[in-house]
């Protein structure tokens, strides 16, 4: 066999033995666990934000009007073409006498005056602003109504089968419904956008209107300030939906997504937001198996290149979500790619390397290149047929 074509399989000496895989994860709704939370909502719902691992549960897929938290989809949905580089954070948006005549939560946005988008992202996720949510709505889809027309495809695409949206705000509109479950999903697809937590950290800021006129803000999220962890979130409040909040809180390498649903108050969907971050932070944890600024040893031969490619990183970090005090055996195989030719640059996919527990492949990364290699010359092709009939010589 081959160095160009074998698979270079290394069994890394160390097996890592730690907390359990998910498969010991024990789902419970918070009945079971109702010594540590008192749960007053119609629904409740906490996961793991990377892997999805269900870990309290209660009502999760009731249809139920949200409130405000239909802003997470509108948030994404314009994170998406910022992302794409189809809207600025520097861009003005002239606003419509429809955008500012919008009730409930706002930033008091003057009709005709002009607002970077950067300040309308910022009043919606700190302020919840509704007319700044209807201000870019237009912007980017000319109408709300076209707007909510794409939130309602990015429901399908996102397999969000218990939500419709009538509007763009959480105004209550007939028809307009969904879950926690759903609310978890949408909410675990806006984080990916980096740029949001430039914004969901704001306790106290600003909206700087034409006229140099000020409106002060401060954030429907109060975990930011008061829960250890949280990096961000969305409040939502009607009459008809109730008071309901989804969170996102961070310690160490695990990272949890919390939703409540209708909670007769405030003060209770706080609490019980709070109280499933506890017990989730108290019996689970995410251990890093791979790590991405590590360095791999390998032996890949490339074909017509100067020399073998001796180091490789994986392209990102590898987590597993497990719950505490659980021991499992991972095992970490690389695969090269056979078919490499030179030239290669440092950085270049190289290989892929693969985590499995007890034989089942849960996790896997692209290795790269930490190295250049230079394409064999005339000079060198001719050094190694020279080699090499001395060595037969």
């Amino acid at each position: 066999m081959t160095k160009n074509n074998k698979l270079i399989l290394i069994f890394l000496a160390f097996l890592m033995v730690f907390s359990g895989f998910v498969s010991n994860v024990k789902k419970v709704s918070a009945k079971e666990i109702d010594n540590e939370i008192q749960t007053k909502s119609k629904s409740c719902y906490l996961i793991d934000a990377d892997s999805k691992t269900e870990i309290i549960k209660s009502n999760e897929l009731e249809r139920l009007p949200i409130a405000s938290m239909c802003k997470i989809m509108t948030l994404l949905i314009v994170f998406e073409h910022i992302d794409n580089n189809d809207l600025s954070l520097s861009e003005k948006i002239v606003i419509s006498e429809n955008a500012s005549s919008m009730g409930g939560s706002q930033i008091f946005l003057e009709n005709g005056g002009e607002y970077e988008v950067e300040e309308l992202v910022k009043g919606i996720i700190v302020a919840s602003a509704n007319d700044a949510c209807v201000a870019l709505a237009e912007r980017l889809y000319g109408s709300e109504q076209e707007f909510v027309e794409k939130m309602n495809e990015k429901c399908a695409q996102l397999g969000m089968e218990n939500t419709i949206f009538t509007n763009c705000t959480g105004l209550p509109k007939s028809g307009q419904y969904s879950c926690a479950k759903d609310v978890a999903t949408m909410f675990g697809e806006l984080i990916k956008h980096e740029k949001y937590f430039d914004y969901s950290n704001i306790w106290l800021d600003q909206i700087n209107h034409p006229n140099d006129r000020k409106t002060e803000i401060s954030n429907t999220n109060k975990l930011i300030r008061f829960y250890p962890g949280c990096i961000g979130g969305k409040t939502g409040y009607t009459k008809e939906a109730g008071h309901c909040l989804c969170a996102v809180a961070q310690r160490d390498n695990l990272r949890l997504i919390s939703v409540v649903v209708s909670s007769p108050d405030s003060k209770a969907r706080f609490n019980e937001v709070s109280s499933m971050f506890n017990y989730g932070f108290a019996n689970f944890c995410c251990k890093k198996i791979v790590d991405a600024n590590k360095e791999i040893k390998v032996d890949i031969q490339v074909k017509n290149g100067k020399n073998n490619i001796s180091l490789v990183v994986p392209e990102k970090s590898i987590n597993i979500f497990s719950k505490k005090n659980n021991t499992n055996s991972y095992e970490i195989v690389i695969k090269n790619n056979d078919q490499l030719c030179a030239p290669i640059n440092s950085g270049e996919r190289v290989g892929m390397l693969y985590v499995f527990e007890k034989g089942v492949e849960v996790a896997s990364v692209n290795l790269l290149s930490k190295q250049d290699v230079c394409k064999k010359s005339y000079a060198d092709n001719l050094r190694d047929c020279i080699d090499n009939w001395s060595l037969v010589s």
